[in-house]
């Protein structure tokens, strides 16, 4: 079978740049992302701390679908970085096909219980009274935007690995303004807007994810045409295409579950501390997010760049661009971790309502996490870029479960419960945990068989 054309624009770009021109764009797209949940919060947070714990623990529950299902994404986006670097068109289409019928499927199936069952789910996972009462129909609002936003990360992981980060990017930013005023308008009543308080807030997620996604599927399927509608053709085509996408994208949804599940488990120990310390933990998350999401563009540029040179057989150049990666993850670590301990200073000004005690508890938490950024950023470029594009889905699900469920989780139990430290302890609960994860994805690695992984590639383009 002969090679079709590229399907990624053609650079003479410095390998900074070329990294650059991924990473920037998808770092400010999550960023703006980041952004309006941290003003959502600060507008929320004008309803004191309870209403900021129940959209926390509330949206924790559907970050873990989000999370999990937007492994489809993942799987996608390297299977169409490889038929990128080989020109293998027809395929390409038809994972992409594939993947959004499956994560549309996937995702109607988890929303419909999450929105009928909303308080008794809140209830059942350790939530206050209160938290329970204003969460349950915010959680509803928010399980019904799952579907677009599950496709959303399918679609923009598709054009991250053609080489059309920006694309994503100005969609992001169109409805992170429209959800940030019309979000405000709908908690507080303005103008011909009702006052609906946090249930305000999560209309303005279901209207602008149901915008986004819209915006999203134009820009893949509308007049530049970067992937043509197609699905595998009869039982055999069926088996070629989702084959792949279900091998990578079932152990990165295992893994994303892990971690998305081990995170709702700490929200649940710091409600055991009281509303104040979740609603402090929210802040910390939220603040971290800002920051963290400045190195997260590395972690497509990783999938994109390694995936493309397998694809083209070049092993040594897939090495090459992993540690080019891994060199700039460190700078940007530690420039916006220190970034992220300074935002300590603006917590007076942002949480004037959510009272003293919480600012307090949520300033220790910053400190202490902003330390171990370097850490959480190598741990993000190598557990959903390398490992995943060498194929080593296995070494993400070790590391992810075993630093959480083995390492992590005990020690929050044991240091926040039942020793003096409370917050303080699970705080240093997690960052031990990352300690843990980044030793094992470290050894995972270093066993990765580069080589032979390009090799495969190019005996499936001929």
């Amino acid at each position: 079978m002969s090679a079709a054309p590229l399907l990624v624009p053609s650079t003479s770009l410095s390998p900074g740049r070329e990294i650059a021109r991924i990473a920037v764009p998808v770092s400010l797209e999550f960023t703006l992302m980041l952004v309006l949940n941290f003003v959502n919060q600060v507008v929320v947070g004008a309803l004191g701390a309870t209403a900021i714990a129940a959209v926390g623990f509330a949206g924790s529950l559907t970050f873990i679908v989000i999370l999990t299902l937007g492994a489809l994404g993942s799987s996608v986006s390297i299977l169409v970085a490889r038929a990128a670097g080989a020109g293998r068109r027809r395929e390409m289409d038809a994972s992409v096909g594939s993947a959004l019928l499956l994560a549309a499927l996937a995702t109607a199936l988890v929303s419909v219980p999450l929105v009928i069952f909303a308080p008794d789910l809140l209830r059942l996972t350790g939530a206050s009274a209160g938290v329970a009462t204003l969460g349950s129909s915010y959680l509803r609002l928010t399980s019904l935007a799952l579907l677009p936003a599950v496709l959303g990360a399918v679609l923009s992981g598709v054009m991250r690995s053609l080489g059309h980060a920006r694309s994503p990017m100005v969609a992001t930013f169109v409805t992170v303004i429209l959800n940030t005023a019309l979000g405000y308008a709908l908690v507080f009543g303005l103008g011909p807007f009702p006052r609906l308080g946090v249930v305000g807030a999560g209309w303005a997620t279901l209207t602008t994810a149901l915008l986004k996604v819209s915006i999203l599927i134009a820009q893949v399927y509308g007049p530049r045409r970067l992937v043509a509608w197609a699905l595998p053709q009869g039982l055999s085509a069926w088996r070629g295409v989702t084959g792949p996408l279900v091998v990578l994208a079932v152990p990165l949804g295992i893994t994303e579950l892990a971690w998305s599940g081990g995170t709702f488990l700490y929200n649940v120990i710091f409600q055991k501390l009281g509303d104040e310390a979740l609603a402090a933990a929210q802040i910390v998350n939220t603040l971290e997010g800002v920051f963290i999401v400045g190195s997260l563009g590395l972690m497509s540029a990783t999938t994109a760049l390694v995936g493309r040179s397998l694809g083209r057989g070049d092993a040594p150049g897939a090495v090459a661009w992993a540690r080019r990666l891994l060199r700039m993850g460190l700078r940007t670590g530690v420039g916006f971790g220190l970034l992220y301990a300074l935002s300590t200073l603006l917590l007076g000004l942002l949480f004037v309502r959510a009272g003293g005690e919480v600012r307090q508890m949520a300033a220790v938490g910053i400190l202490i996490n902003s330390a171990f950024q370097v850490v959480k950023v190598r741990n993000m470029i190598v557990g959903a870029g390398i490992l995943p594009s060498g194929n080593d889905t296995g070494g993400v699900i070790l590391g992810d479960v075993a630093s959480a469920f083995l390492v992590g989780l005990p020690l929050a139990v044991l240091l926040g419960l039942y020793t003096p430290l409370g917050i303080v302890g699970v705080f240093l609960a997690r960052v031990t945990e990352e300690t843990v994860k980044m030793g094992i994805f470290a050894w995972r690695a270093k066993r990765l068989k580069w080589e032979r992984l390009a090799a495969e590639q190019v005996a499936g383009a001929s």
